[in-house]
């Protein structure tokens, strides 16, 4: 049987940051992906995400924060590099941070809940996708340390699931070789005996 949601699926590609342009999603696009992206497994309700917007100037005042926070780290960094981190949140017309955000529950681990952050920022680019936009998610050095947290306006205990870049894509993607599925699979056949 013939699907669209599968053929869609099976050709999902990340567009190159570089060519996301202008326009960026509206609102109701926006508010259209939000929702989407909230329609994940979320053991015990806790929605254990939230979402980070950063469009318009923003982007450029950060992209100037994280070069200097480089320098702080690093030393003076050469040009090419300095231009690298001025530009990492104004290469698209939106990147919306996808924040894990740990809740305290004695049943549910904290890894289960940093898992549903992961499928809140897939069901958000597949909605983008959906839309016509293209998409393509990073993490990048910034996410691993406090001082590019606090930046970014993560709180002490999140975590970033992602910076989803979306904008409009002229496309197609372009392919990339993919794993063969056949060999990722087999029935169960008892326990693990090394």
């Amino acid at each position: 049987m013939a699907s669209p949601i599968i053929d869609f699926l099976l050709t999902r590609n990340s567009a190159p940051i570089p060519d996301l342009k202008a326009p960026a999603p509206s609102d109701a696009d926006i508010a259209t992906m939000i929702a989407a992206a909230t329609r994940v497994p979320d053991h015990g309700r806790l929605e254990p995400w939230r979402f980070i917007l950063y469009r318009g100037d923003a982007r450029v005042e950060i992209g100037k924060k994280l070069a200097a926070l480089a320098e702080q780290r690093e030393g003076p960094l050469p040009e090419g590099r300095r231009n690298q981190e001025l530009a990492r949140f104004s290469r698209a017309p939106l990147v919306i941070g996808v924040v894990s955000v740990p809740k305290e529950n004695p049943k549910i681990p904290q890894w289960e809940m940093f898992l549903s952050g992961g499928m809140a920022a897939m069901n958000l680019m597949i909605a983008a996708n959906a839309l016509g936009y293209g998409t393509n998610m990073i993490s990048n050095w910034y996410s691993d340390v406090p001082e590019g947290r606090a930046i970014l306006g993560l709180a002490p205990q999140e975590r970033i699931v992602g910076f989803i870049h979306i904008g409009s894509y002229a496309g197609p993607a372009p392919e990339r070789p993919r794993p063969d599925p056949a060999k990722l699979y087999a029935d169960y056949s008892g326990p693990w005996a090394g």
